[in-house]
This record gives structure tokens, sequence and C-alpha cells, in this order.
């Protein structure tokens, strides 16, 4: 299995860089991770969009596809393609440190 080190620490990753223990992620890793999505900052809304993303994966094991996250996290679906640009379930599942969500290509 792959090994990345963000923020200092060394983590297990799969092949796409999306975390396979989501207990070794904190949120001090979020900004590196969102930099590598040429992120520059976390907003108050990127942070909402991603402990939704964290929340939604402790309860049901995936995290919510952006169809899910458009019409529960209290943020759009336009807004989340501003914040997360491409694909936001997936830049947003690998900034919150979990694995790809299951409707995810």
């Amino acid at each position: 299995m792959p090994t990345d080190t963000i923020s200092g620490t060394a983590v297990e990753t799969d092949e796409e860089g999306f975390f396979t223990d989501p207990d070794q992620w904190t949120e001090a890793m979020a900004p590196e991770l969102a930099a590598r999505a040429d992120i520059d900052e976390l907003t108050d809304r990127h942070w909402q969009v991603l402990r939704f993303m964290r929340s939604e994966y402790a309860e049901k094991g995936t995290g919510p596809t952006v169809r899910i996250l458009g019409k529960a996290s209290g943020v759009a679906v336009k807004e989340l393609y501003q914040l997360f640009p491409k694909a936001p379930a997936k830049t947003a599942a690998r900034i919150a440190g979990i694995p790809k969500p299951r409707g995810c290509i």
C-alpha cells in the first residue's frame, strides 16, 4: 500500500491518493492537501463541506456524492464546483482524508 507524507506524518493511501485510514487525518493536513488540489485557501465554506464529508463517512461508511453534497451539506452544487473545481466530491474527500466516495468514477 502506498504511503505519503502530509504535514510531516506518514499516512497510508490508495493509488489515487485517498486515505485508506481516515483516523490518520488531522485538520492540520487539510491546507497541504488543498494546495495539492490547487486550492489556495480553505474558507469557512470549504470547512463546512469537509466536516460534512467526514461526518457522512463516519455515519455511512462512504463519502457523499456531489448530488447528496448539494442537497444536504448546505452548499449548493454550483458553489461546490467553485470551491472544489472539476470533481467536488472526489476533491473534497481527498482533502477531508476519507476514501473515494462509492459513486465517484
